[in-house]
């Protein structure tokens, strides 16, 4: 929904409830800054469970999700590479079966398509051999695979072994997002676009926080009562931490990640990973293919100081080094083919 809709309450009874001089313009329990994935998702949890609250998420974009959310592989990951007993490994088992739980009842496109992780030598299938240990104490279900039944899967792909993992699949993280707002407005809630947190302020009970619709301020700044405030900034998330714990008590650090798309013929039925070089910042350039079976590579990884630097370099040498990595593993593939498609920002 755009733009947010301020909901007038009684100013002079709201004026006795604090001792602040700010006298809020609006009051509800819950604001969620940050309408992308993680965000919506958390708006759509507090409108079903919490239904006599009101909650709202805002966004500073006109659209959701036009960040980190629109700008990725679209990959729903099984879980196995992260450290065993990390946050990030138990949030994304547990993503994993909580998405393949509520897909079948929604209209948002997705597909168990299965990854091959790919070695090319035997120090590289004992890498595939630690993350298959790995994963049966996590509960995750790998296998290792010999060459031949590689080159059976992928007729395509270049490997020594492989670690199948057949429950990664693929998203349109564009209709989960759709899927996500819809349900938050049904359920009552609101979603108010075009919208940036200017100060964020703890008083009796909540926090005063003040809002630009739109975010340059120019129509004026709007003061909101919330009891409860979730932060899901992603990219920006540290500059919403520091409104309110101190200036730059928290600095995030960026990496962009480049997509190539290919445009040459080729038949691929599963998502392909290389096994990751030590000391990496990601998983390697790897092979997706997207709902509309467009088949891209990437991302590399680029430290950046700007969060909204999305360019994508054209030029033959970041082509020949993207051609090279695709080619320890797909050997047949044609760098002319190859052509930049998008980029992506996350913090490392």
């Amino acid at each position: 929904m755009f733009p947010l809709r301020l909901i007038k309450y009684n100013v002079p009874q709201l004026r006795r409830a604090f001792s602040t001089t700010k006298t809020p313009d609006m009051e509800v329990d819950n604001i969620v800054i940050g309408a992308g994935v993680v965000g919506l998702a958390i708006g759509e949890k507090l409108t079903r469970e919490r239904s006599s609250e009101s909650t709202i998420v805002i966004d500073k974009n006109k659209r959701c999700g036009e960040e980190t959310s629109a700008r990725n592989s679209e990959v729903i990951h099984a879980g196995i590479y992260y450290p065993k007993d990390s946050l990030k490994t138990q949030l994304c088992i547990r993503g994993n079966d909580l998405l393949y739980d509520l897909l079948p009842r929604t209209n948002v496109p997705y597909n168990k398509i299965g990854k091959l992780v790919v070695a090319q030598t035997e120090d590289q299938r004992s890498y595939l051999q630690d993350l298959h240990e790995k994963s049966n104490t996590l509960g995750v279900e790998t296998e290792i695979l010999p060459r031949d039944q590689v080159v059976a899967m992928e007729p395509e792909v270049k490997a020594h072994a492989a670690l199948w993992s057949p429950s990664t699949g693929i998203i349109d993280s564009h209709g989960l997002m759709d899927y996500l707002e819809q349900q938050i407005t049904q359920n009552g809630g609101d979603v108010g676009l075009f919208s940036s947190v200017k100060a964020i302020q703890p008083t009796q009970g909540g926090y005063l926080v003040d809002l630009a619709t739109p975010p340059d301020g120019s129509e004026g700044v709007s003061t909101i009562f919330a009891r409860r405030v979730f932060n899901s900034g992603g990219l920006h998330a540290d500059k919403v931490s520091n409104l309110l714990l101190g200036k730059d008590r928290y600095k995030l650090y960026y990496g962009r990640g480049v997509y190539f798309a290919y445009n040459g013929p080729i038949k691929i039925n599963h998502l392909i990973y290389p096994c990751p070089a030590k000391n990496l910042a990601g998983l390697g350039t790897h092979l997706t293919v997207d709902m509309a079976g467009k088949i891209k590579f990437g991302p590399d990884i680029n430290y950046i100081d700007d969060p909204y630097d999305y360019n994508v370099p054209d030029d033959s040498e970041n082509r020949q080094r993207f051609a090279e990595a695709i080619q320890s593993f797909m050997p047949h593939i044609d760098p002319e083919k190859l052509h930049p498609d998008y980029a992506g920002i996350r913090y490392i």
